[in-house]
């Protein structure tokens, strides 16, 4: 209202339906990840702005920007009273650390690209190539002064053809560089248009819940999936989907784990079945039912991600290698054995404690000509109050500043005290 929009203005700007907005506004829908960042971008507010408040946004940042240094030096039980009695001097901090936090993105963000980006790389890759064949053509017309005629023509021809594929090779980078890898709703991965379905619908289904809709009629309705690739893709997580909820009813799976919290291995004894079911299932479940945040990360042998429901103080790399220390891959080399660990993922910066649940299993059948195929999960919660100590993850190498890791692969673009 403040801004002048409509209803309808922002969630076109967001990428949305209007009717999907209203039940955000209404807390019907619990929101978060991308669509959240979104919505507080086209709103001009920082997210946690949305999620808590502005008194509790302000204290809140306050400590984390006490927290962020390797020894901190700052009165954390005093940023109450330093709010209190200096208002001003509070939100200069508080912005000014917002906007390290930004950069710090933005850092990782342009890294990811620049070096792991295929069309970006493939881009590049033809502009300097087209660029040495031009300097070629250009080192043989300088050296050789007696050039019979048809050869110069033909060398001017092939330096007019190179110039002008160099041109449109950089028209096209700059085109590419502009849509901002389909941030803003543009044509993009498949894999990202499943992810901007699963966000917007908040990564459950109510209708699939109660057979309202088929699995084909949900992905028809969809605007997020331009592709046939990403149908394909969402389809056969949808399936899942509705077989992991047959097996698992809503209500009953809600009560199972208001009983037991987030347990796979006590939800499973009560339900029976795999224990990756169970994992699944679990991310799929309402979260303003659920009462917290529960993040999912699936991946295959290779270690490459298929799927990645975000969670606070929890983030992976769009393109490139991850951290080889997540659960999730120590799963991998320990088929069928299920894991719990207690991590903070080390940005530079102070993270929440989190808690997973990985697990590992063979994905189709094996055979002696067939080798087994691995499939692995990691559910994520906001660690309870627990006397285990957190290890120290990292997101990917170069955007990690963890010193002395033995599994590190190269140096890390941060520098120290970032």
């Amino acid at each position: 209202m403040m801004l002048g929009l409509r209803q309808s203005d922002l969630a076109q700007r967001v990428s949305i339906s209007p009717s999907y907005l209203n039940l955000i506004e209404h807390n019907r829908r619990k929101i978060g990840g991308k669509l959240l960042v979104d919505i507080a971008e086209v709103l001009g507010v920082e997210p946690s702005l949305l999620t808590e408040g502005a008194e509790a946004t302000l204290l809140s940042s306050l400590r984390e920007a006490g927290a962020d240094q390797s020894n901190p030096i700052a009165e954390l039980d005093r940023v109450e009273e330093f709010a209190g009695r200096f208002p001003g001097w509070a939100e200069v901090l508080m912005r000014n650390h917002a906007r390290i936090v930004t950069l710090e993105r933005h850092v990782q963000t342009l890294s990811d690209r620049v070096t792991h980006d295929p069309q970006l790389a493939s881009s590049l890759h033809e502009m300097l190539s087209t660029a040495a064949a031009i300097r070629s053509t250009a080192d043989i017309l300088v050296d050789n002064k007696d050039l019979d005629e048809s050869w110069l023509d033909r060398f001017h021809r092939n330096l007019n053809e190179d110039a002008q594929r160099l041109a449109e090779s950089s028209r096209e980078l700059v085109s590419f560089l502009d849509e901002n890898n389909a941030q803003a709703g543009g044509p993009g991965l498949p894999a990202d248009e499943v992810d901007r379905f699963l966000s917007d619908n908040g990564y459950h289904f109510a209708t699939l819940e109660t057979d309202e809709e088929t699995v084909l009629e949900v992905i028809e309705n969809a605007p997020q999936l331009q592709s046939q690739a990403a149908r394909q893709m969402a389809q056969r997580l949808l399936v899942q989907y509705v077989n992991d909820a047959r097996f698992m009813p809503l209500e009953e799976m809600l009560a199972a784990v208001a009983e037991f919290g987030v347990q796979p291995d006590r939800i499973q004894a009560r339900f029976g079945g795999r224990i990756q079911q169970v994992l699944r299932r679990l991310a799929w479940l309402p979260e303003d039912r659920l009462g917290q945040e529960v993040g999912l990360l699936m991946c295959d042998a290779s270690g490459a991600i298929l799927l990645h429901k975000p969670i606070g103080g929890f983030s992976a790399p769009k393109f490139g290698a991850a951290c080889p220390l997540w659960p999730v891959y120590q799963a991998l080399g320990q088929p069928h054995v299920p894991l719990h660990h207690v991590f903070r993922q080390h940005h530079g910066r102070g993270d929440a404690t989190l808690e997973s649940f990985s697990y590992a299993w063979q994905a189709g059948e094996a055979g002696f000509e067939r080798d087994p195929q691995l499939r692995a999960a990691m559910v994520l919660v906001a660690a309870p109050e627990t006397t285990k100590a957190p290890i120290d993850l990292g997101v990917t190498c170069r955007l990690c500043d963890a010193e002395r890791c033995t599994a590190r692969r190269e140096p890390s673009i941060l520098r120290e005290g970032f």
